[in-house]
């Protein structure tokens, strides 16, 4: 007996929560279908609004324009007095002025003096005491030009030297030999004696 009771208060709390069940799905239903869980929604959250905020643009002030330059009025300087003093021309006469000469003094005397350059003496060798054997064999002929400087007393200041050749030097130093062994006269300057140099040809010539 006991069993039988406690079986019935099972079944009849499992209908009832069956029932709250039941009817817990007929109550969302109704509220779809009304539109009561869209307007319960929005009360528990309302919708995001959103709102587009445009981006002002800052221009930047243009740079403030540079101060007039003030130009200083040109100073008008008045030109000075001047006074040209024009030379009064002189009335053109016919007299005639006569021009003192300025007096110059006489050009001082040219001076004009005998020069003598050096010479040979007389009695001066012949050439054909100094030519050399060797040349007339070979019938060797020439003209050798020889430089000779005499002092004033007359002596040679210095030994000949030859001043052209004559293509020999056979003939070359029989002339040399010639002028030490000649004598000479010394140069002279308004008659005096001085020292002097001077050429001479020497010629060696084969005779018939």
């Amino acid at each position: 007996m006991a069993v039988y009771v406690h079986d019935s208060l099972f079944m009849t709390r499992r209908g009832v929560v069956l029932m709250v069940i039941i009817g817990l799905h007929v109550f969302i239903a109704w509220a779809i279908a009304t539109g009561l869980a869209h307007r319960a929604i929005e009360a528990i959250a309302p919708p995001i609004q959103t709102d587009i905020v445009e981006e002002v643009k800052t221009e930047k002030e243009p740079p403030p324009p540079p101060p007039p330059e003030f130009q200083k009025p040109p100073v008008e300087v008045p030109p000075p007095d001047v006074t040209i003093d024009l030379p009064v021309e002189a009335p053109q006469t016919t007299a005639i002025t006569a021009v003192a000469a300025t007096p110059h003094p006489p050009a001082p005397p040219v001076h004009v003096g005998s020069h003598k350059a050096p010479t040979t003496a007389k009695n001066f060798p012949n050439s054909e005491d100094y030519y050399p054997a060797a040349s007339k064999r070979l019938n060797e002929e020439g003209a050798p030009t020889v430089h000779v400087c005499v002092a004033a007393s007359g002596k040679l200041s210095a030994a000949p030297t030859i001043a052209q050749t004559s293509g020999s030097a056979r003939l070359d130093e029989g002339a040399l030999n010639l002028a030490k062994a000649g004598r000479y006269v010394a140069g002279s300057d308004d008659g005096k004696p001085i020292d002097g140099c001077f050429d001479f040809r020497i010629k060696f010539q084969m005779t018939k």
